[in-house]
């Protein structure tokens, strides 16, 4: 790995070549070639899933503004409703870091740790504080410790 200027003079960003186009070895760049292929069809599969988690968005807002009380929303509800957003705002960043990864040689850390953080945020606004032990509450502490901090020191 190679270190190289940002353009918006901001840090070094981390340079990588995961899978050149070009390669020595004639059997190694087919491979590469077969392995660039897979993950745009990992792409195409992503938007998929992105569809069909608005599709339950939208499904999920209509049973339970139907569902009586009609169009009132208990706590419960409301969680719910969070809980697939954000399912839906994980797989868009999941989308993004495939395509990043297949058209530059740009290592994308940052956005990988705001996955990260974005996912166990999620299971922060969906946990059930009634099932959760402090043990789980610790370690979900931790980890969103760990991933902050890792994502500010790798901003500066």
């Amino acid at each position: 790995m190679e270190h190289e200027e940002s353009t918006e003079g901001r840090s070094p960003r981390l340079m990588h070549d995961e899978l050149p186009k070009e390669h020595e070895d004639p059997l190694i760049r087919r491979l590469h070639l077969v392995i660039r292929f897979a993950i745009k069809i990992l792409a195409v599969l992503m938007v998929l899933v992105i569809i069909w988690g608005v599709l339950d968005v939208v499904y999920v807002l209509y049973s339970r503004f139907m569902a009586p009380p009609v169009m009132l929303f208990e706590v419960s509800d409301i969680f719910l409703i969070f809980g697939a957003f954000m399912v839906v705002l994980i797989a868009v960043e999941i989308f993004i870091n495939i395509r990043l990864y297949l058209g530059t040689n740009i290592l994308p850390i940052r956005l990988v740790i705001a996955t990260a953080l974005m996912a166990i945020a999620r299971k922060v606004i969906i946990l059930d504080t009634e099932i959760v032990t402090a043990e789980q509450m610790l370690a979900i502490a931790a980890v969103v410790l760990a991933l902050g901090v890792t994502h500010w020191l790798v901003g500066k």
